[in-house]
């Protein structure tokens, strides 16, 4: 039906005839030729109809934006003045011989050029906002992406193994997607949240490097990171330990990158413990093209006549950590109020601060803060030395739980950084985070619970820790975060059913809850596990940063919005009450009721 895309038409094609397919991108009538943009997945070309070819001509006449065409006719060179340098097809026009319509259209929702468009319409139109040339650059984007993804992996001896969509309910963190059993009555399936337990299975079954490109399902709050449905790069190995792994997935990114970007990755990246990257940027996964760091301040703090600061540099579990921004002194009260308005956000109660007018005199004289004179001489000093602050500068505090501090003014760094220019001119920084702790305390439950998930192993120096103190027991975990986000994360697991028993027990599982959900892992490990692990990357994430996307739904077909609804079909949606008898399933009625109320 055709001979070529639209755009691969070129000047090496001058003289040629081609047949082209494609929607009209636009049509443009000029004192009797009528120029037709048709547009395909490759990009554009410009059509001339000429009224020399009467029957070409109407039809031309004809055509309205998105008709669907086929076009046939001689490639010939721009006239002088009228190339466009920025498209492949530029230097060419089609002297059209004939032009059939394949299929006409309605006026579009919208044009495909048009800008500051709400998502709800994008996504309910979803088919025609496809069309539009950023969405194919995207969709090529992350085919380009998956494509390197298995041909990396495929040369280096990983095997691509599908892993179930129906299987049980465990418990990973987030809320499962349950799908009622019609031959079981009263019982589940759960659509996985990750082929986790799937994929060690397949390490104790020996086929010792898996891979699989697939979609995973976690029914939790959306942000524009998330979405209840999503794609891993889902990698385990056997018989490699967890630096033999980092840099093999590092391998990987940088192959991917190079691939697809053309950008060079460093060389090796960066590493930072779990407790570094917190304590100097507030994050597990942060954003290393910001130059500024936060300094911990508390135990300076401790005797200070504001109230404020001591109790929490006197509580367990308080930080008080210090940001210097260099020049801030500038910085407006409007300013100020916004960024304490910011870190509300984040759980922070205020935001002190002090600008740094003299260095020289670390008094009310020299510093301007309504806290300067409840901090005394000693502590100003320490303050000071310990920020590198200097004339001109603006230090501000987060005082607080940890997690709130950490939250706060990780994100307050982030912002600042980027709003006020306090970067390093890198476009991309990769950061490997390793030494997680194994374990985080909820407070809600009163128990302890797998900072990644329940089949990381412990460090070998710390297995002892498991039972006698599992606060201070670290992990075999490691992240990978790029430019403050996390691209992917992994672990080497548990391969002796004894340590796996010893980490349940540990989390507060009874033995024979852990039989009930996990029986059927604890009974494979007893059969010669080998030692493995692997890391799992986010497809979807990586996609929308090389697209530079606000959102991952703008590299995604078909997404969800954030109230996980399907606008483009309408779901999710009721069904009727034969499918749920069948599933042995009735649906509570709902009852409205009215009260009345009496006049006095």
């Amino acid at each position: 039906m055709r001979t070529h895309y639209c755009g691969q038409v070129d000047s090496r094609l001058i003289g040629q005839e081609v047949t082209l397919c494609g929607w009209a991108h636009r049509r443009r009538d000029h004192g009797g030729v009528i120029f037709v943009d048709l547009r395909d997945r490759e990009g554009i070309a410009q059509v001339v109809c000429d009224p020399d070819r009467a029957e070409t001509f109407r039809t031309a006449e004809s055509v309205r934006n998105e008709f669907c065409l086929r076009v046939s006719g001689r490639v010939r060179a721009r006239p002088p003045g009228t190339v466009n340098a920025n498209i492949p097809s530029g230097e060419i026009e089609i002297l059209c011989h004939e032009m059939e319509v394949l299929n006409p259209s309605l006026t579009p929702p919208f044009q495909l050029d048009e800008e500051n468009l709400s998502e709800n319409t994008r996504l309910l139109h979803r088919v025609i906002d496809l069309r539009r040339p950023q969405m194919q650059k995207n969709m090529q984007l992350r085919y380009r992406t998956a494509r390197a993804f298995r041909r990396f992996l495929d040369d280096a001896g990983f095997i691509d193994i599908e892993t179930p969509m129906l299987t049980r309910s465990t418990p990973e963190g987030a809320r499962d997607y349950l799908v009622p059993s019609r031959v079981h009555p009263g019982q589940f399936f759960a659509l996985p949240q990750s082929p986790q337990l799937f994929k060690q299975l397949l390490m104790v079954a020996g086929f010792d490097r898996y891979y699989q490109i697939t979609k995973c399902f976690r029914d939790e709050d959306l942000r524009a990171d998330r979405q209840p449905e999503f794609t891993q790069v889902d990698i385990e190995t056997s018989f490699m330990d967890e630096g033999e792994i980092i840099e093999l997935m590092e391998e990987l990114i940088r192959t991917v990158f190079a691939e697809v970007m053309a950008v060079e990755l460093p060389r090796p990246f960066p590493r930072l413990s779990h407790a570094a990257a917190m304590q100097r940027y507030g994050s597990d996964k942060p954003d290393l093209r910001v130059t500024l760091e936060l300094v911990e301040v508390a135990d300076v703090l401790r005797d200070v006549p504001f109230k404020v600061f001591a109790s929490v540099a006197n509580s367990e579990g308080g930080r008080i950590a210090a940001l210097r921004v260099p020049g801030g002194a500038s910085l407006t009260r409007g300013e100020i109020d916004a960024y304490t308005q910011f870190v509300g956000i984040y759980g922070a109660r205020g935001l002190a601060y002090i600008k740094v007018n003299d260095v020289t005199q670390l008094n009310e004289a020299g510093l301007q803060s309504p806290i300067v004179k409840n901090l005394h001489a000693a502590a100003l000093q320490a303050i000071v030395e310990r920020t590198g602050a200097v004339s001109g500068d603006l230090i501000f505090f987060g005082a607080d739980r940890r997690k709130v501090v950490d939250d706060a003014l990780g994100a307050l760094r982030v912002r600042i950084g980027h709003e006020k220019g306090f970067v390093n001119g890198n476009a991309w920084e990769p950061v490997w985070i390793v030494d997680f702790p194994m374990f985080e305390y909820d407070d809600e439950a009163h128990r302890w619970s797998a900072c990644h998930h329940p089949f990381t192993s412990p460090k070998e120096a710390h297995l002892d820790l498991l039972a006698s103190d599992p606060g201070r027991c670290l992990a075999k975990a490691y992240d990978l975060a790029l430019n403050g986000s996390e691209l992917g994360g992994g672990s080497v697991r548990i391969h002796r059913a004894a340590v796996q028993e010893q980490v349940f027990k540990a989390l507060g599982i009874a033995d024979d809850e852990a039989q009930a959900k996990f029986g059927f892992l604890l009974d494979a490990l007893k059969y010669g596990a080998p030692p493995h692990g692997g890391l799992a990357f986010g497809l979807d994430r990586i996609v929308a940063m090389m697209a530079g996307a606000e959102s991952i739904r703008d590299v995604i077909a078909f997404p969800k919005t954030q109230r996980a609804q399907c606008l483009l079909t309408d779901a999710p949606s009721a069904v009727d009450e034969k499918q749920l008898r069948e599933l042995h399933i009735r649906l509570r009625q709902r009852v409205d009721t009215q009260v009345e109320i009496g006049k006095g």
